[in-house]
């Protein structure tokens, strides 16, 4: 180790002797190197690496006191000694040893004590192995679900509690469930509907209590609808309705040059 090279500790905060380690041959065939590869440092790094160079000793390592080294471990021993993993008192260990087994093993951390692992489970399922986590306990994982689950299944998570939720579902539900959305208490949900709905159904939220919804109406509600958001208490809807009705004075001062020049024109073609 170079002179004033920080010292490696395990993962007990004891300083990393190589003098006895049952491994110390390998540092003669670079495969073990202090600093670099080493399963008895605590750098998850070295600890991976050192599994990554020797694959073949993973599994006498699945049992470790440290999770790090369970959790690497898991990434390179055979398959055939992971299904214990699942149950291991680390969520890293149970996810790592869940990637690599077959699909129906990761179905089973569906209802893992961790959100971490469910929220993961539910971004590398889909379909209908999706539909038992739409009432997990946890938003963050519902939100996933939400985010990934069939189309046609999202009008069974309207009423799901949290509004982070339901703002995921307003976003990717089919057009014909939204109104179910529109009076929901959370504006952010509401605007996600807003964004998405046609310009006459917006005209219920011309008015609504928040100047995100009220902005967007002003912006896409039927022409005949803008002159009545003059007067919002909001700056910023006002100008956009204001920018509306320009827009609108200037669409007709242009129809009605064209008229004139047409009628012009005709005047000018009688003999």
């Amino acid at each position: 180790m170079a002179q004033g090279a920080e010292k490696p500790l395990d993962w007990r905060g004891h300083e990393v002797c190589c003098e006895g380690c049952v491994h110390h041959e390998l540092a003669h065939e670079h495969r073990c190197q202090q600093n670099h590869i080493c399963v008895q440092d605590r750098s998850p790094s070295r600890i991976e690496l050192f599994f990554k160079t020797n694959p073949g000793l993973a599994k006498d390592f699945l049992d470790h006191p440290y999770f790090e080294v369970r959790a690497a471990a898991a990434k390179f021993a055979d398959i055939f000694y992971l299904t214990a993993l699942l149950n291991d008192p680390d969520e890293t260990v149970r996810w790592h040893a869940a990637l690599r087994l077959p699909r129906r093993f990761l179905l089973r951390l569906r209802d893992d004590p961790h959100r971490e692992v469910r929220a993961r489970v539910a971004s590398h399922i889909e379909g209908e192995e999706l539909v038992p986590m739409m009432s997990d306990p946890d938003y963050y994982v519902r939100q996933m679900v939400a985010q990934r689950i069939g189309v046609p299944l999202l009008k069974h998570m309207i009423d799901d509690p949290d509004p982070e939720v339901r703002r995921v579902v307003a976003q990717r539900i089919v057009v014909e469930w939204l109104p179910e959305l529109i009076d929901d208490p959370d504006a952010a949900v509401v605007l996600a509907v807003a964004e998405r709905l046609a310009p006459s159904q917006l005209l219920p939220l011309r008015f609504h209590r928040d100047f995100r919804v009220r902005y967007e109406a002003a912006g896409r509600v039927p022409t005949g609808a803008v002159a009545a958001m003059q007067d919002d208490e909001d700056p910023m809807v006002r100008e956009r309705a204001a920018e509306r009705l320009a827009e609108l004075r200037a669409a007709k001062a242009g129809e009605h040059l064209v008229i004139e020049m047409s009628a012009s024109a005709r005047e000018g073609r009688r003999p």
